[in-house]
């Protein structure tokens, strides 16, 4: 609604569409000439790879904004040279009003980060087993203050207080990253991380991995019981149309390109990745799906 609201504020026509159906925002794009494009990764993914893009003139796009799960700065890539655009990012939350971070027009930051903290917003990254602040280039729990953290949730004082803290921090729940120059890059949900053998991994890089391979379409990863009673990790993939692989190629891919604890242990492939609309990916159904098997 902001995000609709800042582009009628400023007189600019806006092109909503009802779901994300491919043909149908690419139709929408070439007839309204659409010149800035709010999306979700899926819809980023689908620009950058699927053929029936090149069907449809999309000259008119010169900015696509990405939001609601972290975006591989690889697909940001090849998003940018397949279509000739800008890809950025933003981060945010209904709690944070709805943004936090962002890369205001004209400046160049590092691919695949949020940007930096909007004016007037402090940021902090802790331990969230500890809650201090974690040591310079490590990731931790990304926490905002200022101006555009809500008050609380109403008539919900418990959720509130597990929320925001006594010196106002709103706690995201969201492990982040930060460089020397102040720019964020998103790695995770906190409740997200696989913990294997002490390691905590994370679902979203490895799905970035995967979404490399020019074989693969979707991809999502959980964390699935093991023998010795933690976590490993699991990728469902989705192959691309007329493209074939076995489990065991898919996991030599992602070894090939990760540390020996992130390793994907386990694939399983499906005919689509469960997803909200806003393109977030439905990992309680692939749990339930797992559980239902033991």
């Amino acid at each position: 609604t902001v995000l609709m609201n800042i582009g009628l504020a400023l007189g600019s026509p806006l092109v909503t569409l009802p779901r994300f159906e491919l043909e149908q925002f690419l139709t929408a794009l070439q007839e309204h000439k659409v010149t800035r494009i709010y999306a979700a990764p899926p819809m980023v993914l689908a620009l950058a790879k699927h053929p029936i893009v090149a069907n449809y003139d999309l000259s008119s796009v010169n900015v696509i904004f990405s939001g609601a799960a972290p975006l591989d700065q690889d697909l940001a890539l090849l998003c940018e040279q397949r279509l000739d655009v800008r890809v950025c990012q933003g981060y945010g939350m209904t709690e944070l009003s709805p943004v936090s971070h962002s890369t205001p027009d004209g400046m160049e930051a590092p691919r695949g980060c949020v940007g930096v903290a909007l004016p007037n917003t402090e940021s902090r990254l802790i331990d969230p087993e500890t809650g201090e602040d974690v040591a310079d280039g490590e990731r931790g729990e990304l926490l905002v203050r200022g101006p555009q953290v809500m008050k609380g949730y109403l008539n919900n004082p418990e959720a509130t207080a597990a929320t925001l803290d006594e010196d106002g921090w709103l706690h995201t729940g969201d492990i982040a990253l930060v460089d020397d120059d102040g720019f964020f890059w998103i790695v995770d949900r906190v409740k997200e991380l696989i913990k294997y053998k002490g390691y905590q991994v994370a679902p979203a890089e490895l799905e970035a991995v995967l979404l490399t391979h020019p074989a693969i379409a979707d991809a999502a990863v959980i964390g699935v019981h093991d023998e010795e009673g933690g976590e490993a990790p699991k990728a469902f993939v989705v192959l691309a149309a007329g493209q074939a692989l076995t489990a065991a190629e898919v996991m030599e891919f992602v070894t090939a390109k990760v540390a020996p604890h992130k390793k994907v242990r386990h694939v399983e492939f499906l005919d689509a990745i469960p997803k909200a609309a806003s393109g977030k990916i439905f990992r309680k159904d692939l749990r339930a799906r797992e559980a239902a098997r033991t």
